[in-house]
């Protein structure tokens, strides 16, 4: 690092492109008061330190780093090399030894503790603790909260209790259930927790004990390679099955006392309630989702509309909703305290507005149903106001990091969902963007301008968020919503000004009975904003399908994401402008030949460019999956395929594959075809002769996808970790 005497070499060797980043703007002589950038054994001995090299590009790029690190960027990076560990532990083939975590990490506190006066080193070493304790994270939570997975099928009187109602919808319920005990003398299913499917009439309360004749069974895999892996996201919330009832559900054990769990579901069931009455569907539907966080009766022809026109977001309860009514909060009490001079003079009005922000957040989130997107969002509104507190800067991507890391550490598995995925990249880009930004009021402008700069900075914030999520929507829904800017820039005034502001004030006036207007307000907005969606979606369908994207994709999208996070200034602009060539080269995979279901019998297959199903029904899980994966009709069967009681044959463009039901199929056409298909056992002698996918390749892999390369089939499928304990196939129960 610079110390005295440096500040002429800095002067004169900082002027070579990216280099100038490397001078921080300080009084000379000055040294941070850090340990990170105390001066080093070549600053003393008057060599140049790091922050004062050149030497090209290399010395630019290195300088850059300095000058990042010199104005405390190191934290920011730090929740991106959590995500690369666990990244990288996900990406095992086998579960590493607890032993060889503990001894590389005792390794990595030594280096770090070597490094800790070295300039260049302690960052470097920092990042990599960082690295390998989000290569252990998924572990340790495994071994805290993680379960056995069922692989077989268990049927039986149980008794459980409710942990939590997943979703009702008015006709099921999905309930979270623990402490399964047999009530017939059966054995015990190893698990810890289960997801059942019960009548919606029969839903119990949360934390009441009920018994019921059950069928649990296996957590199925993903229906798309790369896909939302239920199986993974089960085992670390500690669900080891499914299920559902065969018969009555009886309550043997009510809950007892007044809990504070049992107060706040009951208040939301009393709000869902008087929304139900005071609304009709849809609306009311909608009117649930943003107020108790229940999306079950949302209408499925709305939510496509809404996803279509890049309104999806309006459901969930997240950032959004959050800060408008925390935010909203705030700006009230700070508003109605500073009307009065006197009272300003005795109290911090801005701290005083920020508790009760924290206390608005807070309290909306136990409405909502404390969902993940809400916790990530209320975490960060208390660092915000927290920061305000401290008479600290409150957007800033330190905070954001800091948001971060806590979700990371409590939930590390999350960091696979969309909804951690979107939110984080949305939030990073609008904090950098306007990072530096400094508002200047114009009191004097006329309320056309205003409105207008309103508008602007509405369309603004949804380019930014909206072309930040691209790419991670493109992958997970496999489509992008190019018309969003335009029906944000319309709903965003409306939920924002009249449906959430309706929304507070009807919930403060239900103990009254007053909240009927409040929620016909609350109602004509929502109304408009199915308008919007409705019109937009319409418009050349408000969505188009985007290239199937593979998870190279993802990884350099969160590279460019970290560039973008870590380096300030217009260096950030970079890795982004890098990644899109690496995306055109790498990020993209071909669409398969042939689809193959591993629970159902659903086999499709492609010609002249068009999918055909070859074997199973239509409308199964597994088929309507990849129709939405590839946002076009998977047709029916037409007959055409030869077949036979032993085997069908299917012709491809430029391949013969054949659906194998009998095993004196296998000598004839292991021969004649490129790719045998069968839902019993091949011979071994058969996958000498060709392609094989058989029983075991379904039950332990999953899904299946082939694509033909001209000479032979890349099979791709949707399982590639079976020596994981989160896969049935590991427990064998």
């Amino acid at each position: 690092m610079a110390g005295q005497g440096t500040s002429e070499n800095t002067t004169t060797k900082g002027k070579a492109g990216l280099a100038t980043l490397a001078t921080p703007v300080r009084a000379p002589g000055l040294v941070p008061q850090n340990s990170l950038f105390r001066q080093s054994g070549e600053a003393k001995k008057g060599r140049p330190s790091l922050f004062q090299r050149g030497g090209g590009w290399s010395g630019a790029f290195s300088g850059a780093i300095s000058h990042a690190l010199y104005n405390r960027r190191l934290l920011v990076a730090l929740p991106f090399a959590l995500i690369f560990g666990v990244l990288a532990y996900r990406g095992a083939r086998f579960e590493p030894a607890p032993i060889a975590l503990i001894l590389v990490l005792i390794l990595l506190l030594a280096g770090a503790f070597w490094l800790r006066r070295s300039v260049r080193g302690f960052p470097a070493a920092i990042f990599l603790l960082a690295f390998w304790a989000g290569f252990s994270l998924l572990s340790l939570h495994g071994a805290l909260f993680g379960t056995s997975m069922v692989r077989g099928v268990f049927f039986g009187e149980y008794s459980a209790r409710v942990d939590a109602i997943h979703s009702n919808d008015g006709a099921r319920a999905r309930l979270i259930i623990s402490q399964i005990t047999p009530l017939d003398g059966r054995n015990a299913p190893p698990i810890r927790r289960a997801r059942i499917l019960v009548p919606a009439e029969q839903a119990p309360k949360v934390g009441e004990i009920i018994s019921a004749s059950m069928r649990l069974y296996r957590v199925p895999g993903p229906v798309v390679p790369g896909g939302y892996d239920s199986q993974f996201q089960s085992y670390f919330d500690g669900i080891g099955a499914f299920g559902s009832t065969t018969g009555a559900l009886q309550v043997i054990k009510p809950i007892n006392g007044n809990s504070l769990l049992r107060f706040i579901t009951d208040i939301r069931n009393a709000i869902g309630k008087r929304i139900d009455a005071g609304l009709s569907l849809p609306v009311s539907g909608i009117a649930r989702a943003l107020i108790i966080g229940d999306q079950g009766q949302v209408d499925e022809t709305i939510r496509d509309q809404l996803a279509a026109s890049g309104l999806a977001h309006v459901l969930a309860i997240s950032g959004l909703h959050l800060s408008l009514v925390a935010g909203g909060v705030f700006a009230a009490i700070r508003m109605a305290l500073a009307a009065s001079f006197r009272l300003g003079q005795y109290i911090n009005v801005k701290k005083l507005a920020a508790l009760g922000g924290m206390a608005a957040a807070l309290t909306y989130l136990a409405l909502s149903g404390a969902g993940v997107s809400a916790v990530r969002a209320t975490l960060m509104l208390l660092l915000v106001f927290g920061a305000v507190l401290a008479g600290r800067r409150a957007l800033t991507m330190r905070n954001v990091a800091f948001a971060a890391i806590f979700v990371i550490l409590v939930d590390p598995s999350s960091i696979f969902r969309p909804g951690f995925q979107l939110s984080f990249a949305a939030v990073t880009a609008l904090v950098g963007a306007y990072e530096g930004y400094r508002h200047k009021a114009h009191r004097e402008q006329s309320w056309i301008k205003k409105l207008g700069s309103a508008l602007s900075g509405i369309a603004l914030t949804s380019l930014i968020a909206g072309a930040a999520t691209a790419l991670f929507a493109a992958y997970h829904f496999q489509q992008i919503a190019p018309l969003g800017v335009l029906g944000n820039m319309i709903a965003i005034p409306l939920v924002g000004f009249v449906v959430l502001p309706a929304a507070l004030v009807a919930v403060m006036m239900m103990p009254l009975g007053f909240e009927g207007i409040f929620l016909t307000i609350m109602g004509w907005g929502i109304e408009q904003i199915i308008g919007v969606a409705r019109s937009i979606s319409s418009w050349g369908e408000g969505s188009f399908s985007a290239p199937l994207l593979g998870p190279a994709a993802l990884f350099i999208a969160l590279v460019a994401l970290a560039w973008f996070a870590f380096f300030p200034g217009k260096l950030r602009l970079a890795g982004l402008v890098g990644a899109i060539p690496l995306l055109m080269a790498f990020g993209t995979l071909p669409r398969p030949d042939v689809m193959i279901a591993d629970t159902t019998q659903a086999v499709a297959v492609r010609t002249n460019g068009n999918f055909e199903l070859m074997a199973g029904k239509q409308n199964s899980f597994a088929v309507n999956a990849w129709s939405e994966t590839f946002m076009e009709p998977i047709a029916k069967p037409n007959g055409s395929q030869p077949c036979d009681i032993s085997a069908c044959i299917a012709q491809g463009d430029d391949f013969t594959l054949s659906l194998v039901k009998t095993r004196d199929a296998f000598e004839e056409d292991c021969r004649r075809v490129q790719l045998i298909i069968a839902r019993i056992p091949a011979p071994r002698s058969c996958r000498v002769q060709t392609q094989v996918i058989d029983s075991k390749d379904l039950q332990e892999k999953g899904v299946h996808w082939a694509f033909w390369t001209g000479e032979k089939f890349w099979i791709r499928p949707a399982i590639t970790d079976i020596n994981r304990p989160w896969r049935p196939v590991y427990n064998l129960n």
